[in-house]
C-alpha cells in the first residue's frame, strides 16, 4: 500500500488593520480618513511607546455631545430649509457624520433662549404675574415646542441619544424677596417652595416623557455659585443643594418611580472639589445623587479625579465648555480641546464630554443677555442658511464618531504636554485610541497592543483617532 503524504500548508498570518482619522492645525486634514496601518512585531526603539492595555478598565462612557439651547433650536428649525436641517441632523447624529450621543438642554430659559421670531426670551415652565402657584396649575412647556420637536427628530435619527436637563433658574415667585428670573435664590424660609420645586422637576420629566422625550439625567442648577442680572440664573450653595436633594427632590423622584439621575454641582473645575465634597458628605443625600458635573472655564480637569478619589462610587460628568471669538486660531483651539476635554476629562473620570451651544449664528447669537462672542459646534449663517464646522466639531468628532455609548475607558500611556492619549474598548470589542500631539514638534511613536505594535508620526497641534477590531 502506497501512502501519500500531503504537506500541511499553513495560511500566512493576517495582520490586523488599524484605521485612522486625522485633524491637523492647518486644516489640510479635518477628521480625514488616512491609509490604514498594520500591526507588526514589537520592536524596541528610542521613540515614545504608547501601551494600550484593555485589561485595566476605568469608567463606562455615556457619550459626547453639546447643548440644544433655545438659540440652537431656533436656528436649526427656522433658518435652515428642511433639506438643510435633515442634512445637519444626519451629520451631527449618525455614523455618516460625527454621531453625537449625548445632549444637554435647558429646563426653561438660559442666556441662549429666544422666541419663535428669534428675539430674546426669558421664561420658566411656571410663570405667573403675581402670587404663588404651589399646585403648579400654570405649568406649561409650550415655549419649548421647537426644542421638543428637535429632540424628537434627533431621537428618530439616533435612538441611542441620552438627554440631560439643566435649569438656569426656578420660577421668579419661588425666589426670596425681590422676585426675578435674573439672579437671586430660592425662598429658604418657606419649605413649600422646596416641595413645589421638587414637584416642578417631576412634572417636567413626566410631561417631556409624554412627548416621547426621555430625560436620562438632570442637574439641580446651572453654575450655582454665579448669578447675573443680565440673564436667567440662580445661586444654590452646596449645603442648600444637599438639603434639597435629601429632603425633597430625592424622595419626590422615588415616590414617582422616576429613574432619571440626579447630578449635583454643574460648575467650574476650580471649586468643584469643595462643593462636590460638601454635597456628598451626607450619606442620606448621597443615596439619591448619581454624581457631580463640571464646566471648563476655570481650574483644571484634575479636580474631578480628586472628587472621584473621595467618592469612587459616584460618577463624574463634564457638561459645558464653549469656545468663542476670544480664541480664533483653529490649531490652538484643537490643541486645548483635545488636551483638556476630549482626553483630559475622561482621563479624570468624566462619563460625558459636552460642549455648550451645538449651533450659533455668525454673530455668536441669538443671545439672551449672556455671552456675546461664544461659538457653536457649528455656525449657521442666518442670512443664507449655510453651515460651517468649527474646531469644536472636529474635536468632539474624534471621540463621538468612534467611541460607542457603553464603551469602557482603558489604560494607555500618556505623555503630558507631548503625546496625550485616551483609549476605549467598545461594547463590540473594538479598540479606540485617541492621540493628540500637543507639543510644538513633530512626534513619532509606537503603539503596543498585546504582542504587536504599529508606528506613526504626527505633526504638532494635531489629533488622530485609531480604531481596530481588538
Amino acid at each position: 500500500m502506497i501512502i501519500s503524504i500531503i504537506p500541511l500548508i499553513l495560511p500566512e498570518k493576517q495582520q490586523e488593520k488599524v484605521n485612522l482619522w486625522l485633524t491637523t492645525s492647518d486644516q489640510s486634514h479635518l477628521l480625514s480618513p488616512q491609509e490604514s496601518l498594520e500591526f507588526d512585531n514589537i520592536e524596541e526603539g528610542n521613540i515614545p511607546t504608547i501601551q494600550v492595555d484593555p485589561t485595566v478598565k476605568y469608567q463606562t462612557m455615556d457619550g459626547f455631545g453639546a447643548a440644544i439651547t433655545g438659540s440652537s433650536a431656533y436656528l436649526i428649525s427656522h433658518i435652515l430649509s428642511s433639506e438643510q436641517r435633515n442634512s445637519l441632523l444626519n451629520d451631527l447624529f449618525t455614523k455618516d457624520g460625527i454621531r453625537i450621543s449625548y445632549i444637554r438642554h435647558t429646563i426653561g430659559a438660559s442666556d441662549f433662549s429666544v422666541d419663535e421670531n428669534g428675539n430674546p426670551s426669558s421664561y420658566t415652565y411656571n410663570d405667573i404675574e403675581s402670587g404663588t402657584d404651589f399646585a403648579l396649575e400654570n405649568f406649561s412647556i409650550e415655549k419649548d415646542k421647537d426644542i421638543i420637536k428637535l429632540l424628537q427628530d434627533i431621537d428618530t435619527t439616533n435612538n441611542q441619544i441620552k438627554i440631560l436637563g439643566t435649569p438656569w433658574t426656578a420660577p421668579a415667585w419661588m425666589k426670596y424677596g425681590y422676585q426675578q428670573l435674573n439672579g437671586w435664590y430660592l425662598n429658604y424660609k418657606d419649605k413649600r417652595i422646596y416641595e413645589t420645586y421638587a414637584d416642578y422637576f417631576v412634572k417636567y420629566i413626566q410631561i417631556y416623557k409624554s412627548h416621547g422625550v426621555s430625560i436620562d439625567a438632570i442637574t439641580i442648577q446651572n453654575e450655582p455659585e454665579f448669578t447675573s442680572e443680565s440673564y436667567p440664573s440662580m445661586s444654590m450653595g452646596a449645603e442648600e443643594q444637599a438639603m434639597f436633594i435629601k429632603n425633597y427632590l430625592g424622595p419626590a423622584f422615588s415616590e414617582n418611580n422616576l429613574s432619571t439621575k440626579i447630578i449635583g454641582y454643574d460648575h467650574n473645575w476650580n471649586n468643584g472639589e469643595n462643593y462636590s465634597k460638601n454635597l456628598l458628605k451626607d450619606k442620606e443625600t448621597r443615596k439619591y445623587v448619581d454624581g457631580t458635573a463640571f464646566h471648563c472655564y476655570e481650574g483644571e480637569p484634575a479636580s474631578m479625579s480628586s472628587v472621584h478619589n473621595s467618592f469612587p462610587s459616584k460618577n463624574i460628568y463634564l457638561t459645558e465648555c464653549s469656545g468663542g471669538d476670544w480664541s480664533p486660531d483653529f490649531g490652538n483651539n484643537l490643541n486645548w480641546y483635545m488636551s483638556k476635554l476630549i482626553i483630559g476629562a475622561p482621563r479624570n473620570w468624566a462619563k460625558t464630554v459636552l460642549f455648550w451651544n451645538i449651533a450659533l449664528d455668525q454673530n455668536g447669537g441669538p443671545t439672551n443677555g449672556g455671552c456675546t462672542d461664544c461659538r457653536g459646534v457649528v455656525t449657521i449663517n442666518k442670512d443664507n442658511g449655510t453651515v460651517s464646522k468649527n474646531a469644536e466639531y472636529y474635536a468632539i468628532g474624534h471621540a463621538s464618531k468612534f467611541v460607542e455609548p457603553g464603551a469602557v475607558r482603558i489604560s494607555t500611556t500618556h505623555y503630558n504636554g507631548i503625546l496625550e492619549t485616551v483609549g476605549y474598548k467598545n461594547p463590540d470589542g473594538s479598540i479606540v485610541l485617541i492621540v493628540a500631539n500637543t507639543s510644538s514638534n513633530t512626534e513619532s511613536f509606537q503603539v503596543n497592543y498585546k504582542t504587536e505594535a504599529f508606528n506613526y508620526e504626527m505633526e504638532p497641534n494635531s489629533a488622530v483617532t485609531f480604531k481596530w477590531e481588538g
